[in-house]
Formats: structure tokens, C-alpha cells, sequence
């Protein structure tokens, strides 16, 4: 029984190194890529790296206790691009667009604000990425739910261009089913 038991966790291991293996062939080249396509990006430097980490993790944690934190996190000409299909995917050139026709339309149907769950912070060169879950009440008493990939492109501690993966479909049902709230 232990040799199967070791077996079973042996295969485990090579399915797992084999996943990893993948995982690095693919973003090994496409940080190249990143770092080497754009003329913008600062140098590979462990110490922005770090900097720039540290300043996300500190607005999820904000965000997540209740401080609204995108006044202070994006720069006031941030570009947000919102990747899909659907009504609000597209690219915003101010903070004050997003917030006014990417953000409020959601924001303003909820009941309580999206309370985040970071699964990972990521952080190569000026580029963080966060990926975290999200979830609110509906001002129809439904639950939010969502999950997101955020890319940030930081300078001097600030968003300058921001790209975000969500499920659009689960966004657009709750503006098109719940009523917005009293202003």
C-alpha cells in the first residue's frame, strides 16, 4: 500500500512539474516579450519590482476593509482597456471615464461593495499583475460574483495603463437585472 501510495504521489509531482513546465515555457517568452517590446517599461529591477507589489497589496488590503482606494492607485490619465465582448469592454482614457462608464454602472447595482479575495500578486518590471475574486449583494439581493486579472503598468506608484480579464457576462446581468441605487 505504501509503494501505491508513493506511486499515486509520484505521478502527482510529474503531472504537477509537468503543469509548472507549461506554465513557464509560456510566460518565460512572454515577459521577454513585455520587457523587450516596450520602449516605455522600466528596467528589470527587483527593487520597483518590489515597490510597485507592496503599493497593490496595500490598496487590495484597504479595498478589502473598505477604503475606496482607486483615487489614490490609478494615475488621473490611466488607460484602462477592458478585453471581451460586451458593452463595457473597451478602452477608457481617464480614471474619471472608467469610474463613470465602466465602474458606476456596476458599482451603482450593488448593494455592498465588491469585497476582493487576492489569489496572487504578481510584479515583473513596472508590470504588476493581480488576480483575485470578487463579491458584492445585488441591490436585488442576488450575489456578485466574479473573478479578475488585473495587469497594471505602474510609474512613480501609480497606474498609468491598467488591462483587466473578468467574465463580462456576469457583469452586464447585474446591470441589466438590478435597478440602480438611490444617489
Amino acid at each position: 500500500m505504501t509503494n501505491i501510495s508513493f506511486s499515486s504521489r509520484l505521478a502527482d509531482a510529474g503531472r504537477s512539474l509537468l503543469a509548472a513546465s507549461a506554465f513557464l515555457a509560456v510566460i518565460g517568452p512572454a515577459h521577454a516579450e513585455i520587457t523587450a517590446s516596450d520602449p516605455g517599461a522600466e528596467t528589470h529591477d527587483t527593487a520597483i519590482e518590489t515597490r510597485n507589489k507592496a503599493i497593490v497589496k496595500d490598496a487590495f488590503e484597504k479595498w478589502r476593509g473598505g477604503t475606496y482606494v482607486f483615487a489614490a492607485l490609478l494615475a488621473p490619465d490611466v488607460v484602462w482597456t477592458i478585453h471581451g465582448s460586451g458593452p463595457v469592454a473597451g478602452t477608457y482614457r481617464s480614471q474619471a471615464d472608467f469610474v463613470e462608464r465602466a465602474s458606476r454602472p456596476l458599482t451603482s447595482r450593488l448593494a455592498t461593495p465588491v469585497v476582493p479575495e487576492v489569489r496572487g500578486i504578481y510584479a515583473v518590471g513596472d508590470t504588476v499583475l493581480i488576480r483575485f475574486d470578487g463579491s458584492a449583494t445585488t441591490t436585488s439581493g442576488a450575489p456578485y460574483r466574479n473573478r479578475f486579472l488585473w495587469m497594471f503598468r505602474m510609474k512613480h506608484g501609480l497606474v498609468i495603463e491598467a488591462e483587466a480579464f473578468l467574465d463580462l457576462a456576469a457583469y452586464q446581468q447585474v446591470v441589466e437585472t438590478n435597478e440602480p441605487r438611490a444617489q
